[in-house]
């Protein structure tokens, strides 16, 4: 037997699945976009909740794997607790027994016979390419053109493997993997390690079993282990990441072996003792599919009630405390740039977090100056430093971002957040002005009259709202806010031009100390210029 012209079309196969899998999930989760970031805003409620979406969308985007990869990022930005990813983490292995049930149908629904449906799918695709205008139109012919390529793939699979009837030895192989539990369990999990996905192996495996080469029992063990293989992915994502995040990925670890232990022990129960005959027939398609989805819901409802002592077990394992936290450091995980439109999200909660450190910064700046202690100095200063190091991290990170195939709309989100970004620091930075101002004031044993302090906090209040107001704005996108802002930063500039002509009254009546003149007169300017900066973030929410 030529095994040559049998490997290289299953090959070639093999990598149209994958390819049109990849397309066709790249193109439902653009045209799905912001839907996906409400649904993960959801996720915040309950963890059955998570289950649901978890499910769902991994439905969407045609793969487990990247559903986890996702979560690890989400629990290593501190956006998602682990019990929220433990949810979310059961769910996806539900929502992979999609592309199954896809590859099945053709024997449950002939009209979705590959050698028809594939070849309409792929030109029809095509003609939406070239005479779509929108990007609408563009991603729905990426749905269709890769649901084509995933049909053509797994027929080409399934021609290859043919002349393998033939072979007593291809088949004596399924037969021990049915008879060896562990070697069952290993060759799948092996087989997906490999190529990262659970679906594209159990694609291989259906291929396989349209020859009629798998017997029922060998494909319930390796079912099970492309559930153990599925895990390495997340595995790798989360190196490099918080232990918090390499907690989730130790989750979604377990949780399978504990499926795969409990669903082994009764098959070998079922095959061994109760009825031995029924794991040497041989598996179709549709078997295949109905196991793959009996195992992970059936797996997901017999876990749900323990998942709080999986979640125990993981960070016993991996000697984590859930409430470790490092300010400075930039929490976006390189890997979820695979998943642009969820790494956008991920950018602009960061951005946030950076902007509530800097609200902080600014609500410290009135007691700088009236206490003029030096712990609190030093602590603006520390904030000061923090923000430097995020700002370079998250701006970093959004340029990345920018350079990926990302919708017009998304391109002109990660235009603004890197303004956004600048904006923020500068603000930061005034704050350490001020606090160097106040170090002044110590050196040179000076303070501020009675009125100047009175026009100070008044400046100070109304400087601070604006980019109070700006944030609120940049989180909710809300117009009004941002119009408020811009009301704000005008009563702030004609503020500024009061104050500066009444202190300079005062320095000519000899009314203050000119060492605490300047001290002021350096502060209103950084107190205007932080109320500039808060309206570049509200113009940019206006646009």
């Amino acid at each position: 037997m030529d095994y040559l012209n049998i490997m290289i079309p299953f090959a070639g196969g093999l990598g149209m699945f994958i390819y049109g899998m990849q397309i066709m999930a790249q193109g439902l989760e653009n045209a799905a976009g912001n839907r996906m970031k409400s649904l993960l805003e959801i996720l915040t409620k309950n963890k059955l909740m998570g289950v649901f979406l978890g499910a769902a969308i991994t439905a969407v985007i045609q793969s487990s794997s990247a559903t986890t990869v996702m979560v690890v990022g989400f629990v290593n930005a501190g956006i998602m607790n682990l019990s929220q990813a433990m949810g979310v983490i059961m769910g996806a292995n539900v929502g992979t027994t999609v592309t199954g049930w896809l590859v099945s149908s053709v024997e449950w629904a002939a009209f979705l016979s590959p050698a028809k449906l594939a070849p309409i799918a792929v030109i029809g695709g095509v003609v939406v390419m070239l005479t779509g205008k929108r990007r609408s139109s563009k991603e729905i012919a990426n749905i269709i053109i890769g649901f084509g390529l995933l049909f053509i793939g797994i027929t080409t699979m399934s021609s290859a493997v043919e002349p393998l009837k033939a072979s007593e030895g291809f088949r004596n192989i399924f037969v021990t993997l049915g008879q060896s539990p562990v070697l069952g369990i290993l060759a799948g999990a092996a087989v997906t390690a490999v190529i990262q996905s659970s679906s594209a192996s159990v694609g291989i495996l259906q291929s396989l079993a349209a020859a009629g080469l798998v017997p029922f029992s060998a494909a319930i063990y390796i079912i099970m282990g492309q559930n153990i293989g599925t895990c390495v992915t997340a595995i790798l994502s989360s190196l490099g990441a918080r232990k918090n995040a390499k907690t989730a990925a130790l989750m979604h670890l377990l949780f399978n072996i504990i499926g795969t232990v409990i669903f082994s022990a009764a098959a070998i129960v079922f095959f061994e003792i109760l009825n031995p005959s029924a794991g040497t027939g041989t598996i179709t398609q549709t078997e295949i599919s109905m196991l793959h989805t009996v195992f992970n819901i059936g797996t997901t409802i017999l876990l749900f009630p323990a998942s709080g002592l999986i979640i125990k077990l993981a960070k016993k394992i991996g000697h984590v405390k859930e409430n470790e936290k490092d300010p400075g450091k930039v929490l976006l995980d390189e890997r979820m740039l695979e998943t642009p439109v969820i790494a956008l999200q991920s950018t602009i909660s960061e951005t946030l977090r950076m902007g509530g450190i800097v609200k902080g910064s600014l609500e410290k700046v009135g007691k700088v100056l009236d206490k003029k202690r030096p712990e609190d100095i030093a602590l603006l200063k520390e904030d000061e430093s923090t923000v430097d190091k995020l700002c370079a991290g998250i701006t970093e990170y959004t340029i990345k971002l920018g350079t990926l195939q990302i919708g017009e709309k998304e391109h002109q989100t990660v235009a603004r957040l890197l303004q956004v970004l600048s904006d923020i620091e500068r603000v930061s930075d005034y704050c350490e002005n001020i606090s160097e101002f106040a170090e002044t004031l110590i050196e040179r044993k000076a303070s501020f009259s009675d009125v100047a302090k009175k026009q100070l906090d008044e400046m100070i209040k109304d400087s601070v709202d604006s980019y109070l107001y700006a944030m609120e704005a940049l989180k909710e996108q809300s117009r009004e806010k941002a119009l408020q802002v811009i009301e704000k930063e005008t009563r702030v500039d004609d503020l500024e031009i009061s104050l500066r002509s009444s202190h300079m009254k005062r320095l000519a009546k000899n009314e203050c100390s000119t060492d605490a003149g300047i001290v002021f007169l350096d502060t209103l300017v950084c107190l205007e210029r932080i109320s500039d900066h808060a309206r570049n973030i509200a113009e940019e929410v206006l646009k």
